[in-house]
């Protein structure tokens, strides 16, 4: 059995991480180009979106305590095949971050060494996310040392930001004539909250929480208030130091908006701390994404071969090799903004999954440890959730990338009902 070792302090540690990712440090200008000095209504979007969600997480995760978080969540409320669809798509939405964050990184990198080259950000697309693969065949420590470092990384620059910048903004900037359409809003905040997803990976621990009734629900809510807190933050230094010229940069915004504070070197602080960053998250990705690869081959959901152990490192360096392989044929195709949507869509729809089952093992009175955590107004939450992310969805997704999906669906379910699971 696990050793249940996570307390409400480190599972709140745990999802902050995981949510406070790469995506920040470009999306506030994607946002702007939508929105202007009314970004910050997108942000609310993302926040309540997250609230409604995160509290279906809550109840979920404090009557499943199992590892595995969605998959454990969705499988115990609606059986094995329900399961293995959410992670399969949990694995597709890891795989188009992947893909969406090396773009980003190597955009930044070029910019830090002050190129634009098509050809050289390729060359770094392929570059980085073979770096990743290395360290993780080499060894499961080394890319989680390289997580740890990138948190640091990701910290310092985005809280010296906020709290340097502060100084300096321009109130002027932070005012908006009129307010833009719903439908505006709503597809502003469906690329947007890329920088929200994340509760999904980190609460796959579920098994090794302590006291997960009361656990889960505490530091789910810490977390996630505690990145609202930190994104609008961050949203508004941005507007307020570079007002319209905000959305002209759509590479490395938040460092131009440093260089106004700190001139050059405030620039290249910001582009170091987003690029380390960057790399750290790949780091990361690569080294959970392609566990869950390496478990469907195991049990006979996937081709055989990408169980395989290496000889000498231990490593599942083939589940690996092809996680990674299609995360740099995606990041060479698509457009960073395009797959942040295929990334979203896929996520959203296991927030849909898990909004369900919590209303579900609620009905089964579902409690594997202790007395749980039940949101209020019995159906209200997970059906408003569910509807909050339809309308994000639909607002957002195109019918090709809808499409695409739901070919991964179908050939999901078509591989576990091949395999006579």
């Amino acid at each position: 059995m696990l050793a249940r070792e996570l307390g409400v302090r480190q599972l709140a540690a745990v999802i902050f991480n995981y949510t406070v990712g790469s995506g920040i440090f470009v999306l506030p200008a994607v946002v702007a180009a939508q929105l202007g000095a009314a970004a910050i209504l997108a942000y609310l979007v993302c926040a309540i979106v997250m609230a409604l969600s995160v509290t279906c997480f809550a109840e979920a995760g404090s009557r499943v305590s199992a590892s595995g978080g969605p998959y454990a969540y969705v499988e115990a409320a609606f059986g094995p095949l329900a399961g293995f669809v959410t992670g399969v798509l949990n694995v597709l939405s890891a795989i188009a971050a992947a893909a969406a964050v090396a773009s980003a990184f190597a955009a930044s990198a070029a910019a830090l060494v002050g190129t634009t080259s098509a050809a050289a950000q390729g060359a770094l697309i392929a570059a980085v996310l073979t770096a990743a693969a290395v360290v993780n065949i080499r060894s499961v420590g080394g890319g989680a040392r390289l997580v740890e470092i990138a948190v640091i990384a990701k910290l310092v620059p985005l809280a010296a930001f906020v709290l340097v910048g502060a100084a300096f903004v321009r109130t002027d900037f932070l005012s908006w004539e009129s307010t833009p359409s719903t439908l505006s809003v709503m597809s502003a905040a469906g690329v947007l909250i890329f920088a929200f997803l994340g509760i999904e990976g980190a609460l796959q621990p579920s098994g090794e929480v302590r006291a997960p009734s009361r656990t889960v629900p505490l530091a789910a809510f810490l977390a996630i208030g505690a990145v609202v807190v930190l994104y609008i933050s961050i949203q508004v230094v941005a507007q307020g130091l570079l007002g319209p010229a905000l959305p002209a940069d759509r590479v490395a915004p938040l460092a131009e908006g440093a260089a106004t504070v700190a001139g050059p070197s405030g620039r290249s602080f910001m582009l170091l701390g987003a690029t380390i960053s960057m790399f750290g998250f790949l780091c990361g990705t690569v080294l959970t994404g392609p566990r869950s690869l390496f478990a469907f081959a195991r049990d006979g959901l996937a081709p055989r071969p990408l169980a395989s152990v290496h000889t000498s490192r231990r490593t599942p360096h083939v589940a690996i090799a092809v996680y990674v392989t299609i995360a740099l044929a995606l990041s060479l195709s698509g457009t960073f903004e395009r797959l942040l949507i295929l990334a979203n869509l896929s996520g959203l729809l296991v927030y849909i999954g898990v909004a369900v089952a919590a209303w579900k093992l609620r009905r089964r009175n579902v409690r594997t440890h202790g007395e749980p955590f039940v949101a209020p107004g019995g159906a209200f939450v997970p059906a408003l959730a569910c509807l909050a992310i339809a309308a994000v969805i639909v607002a957002t997704v195109s019918w090709m990338e809808a499409a695409a999906v739901g070919a991964v669906i179908a050939v999901a379910v078509g591989v576990y009902w091949g395999r006579g699971v």
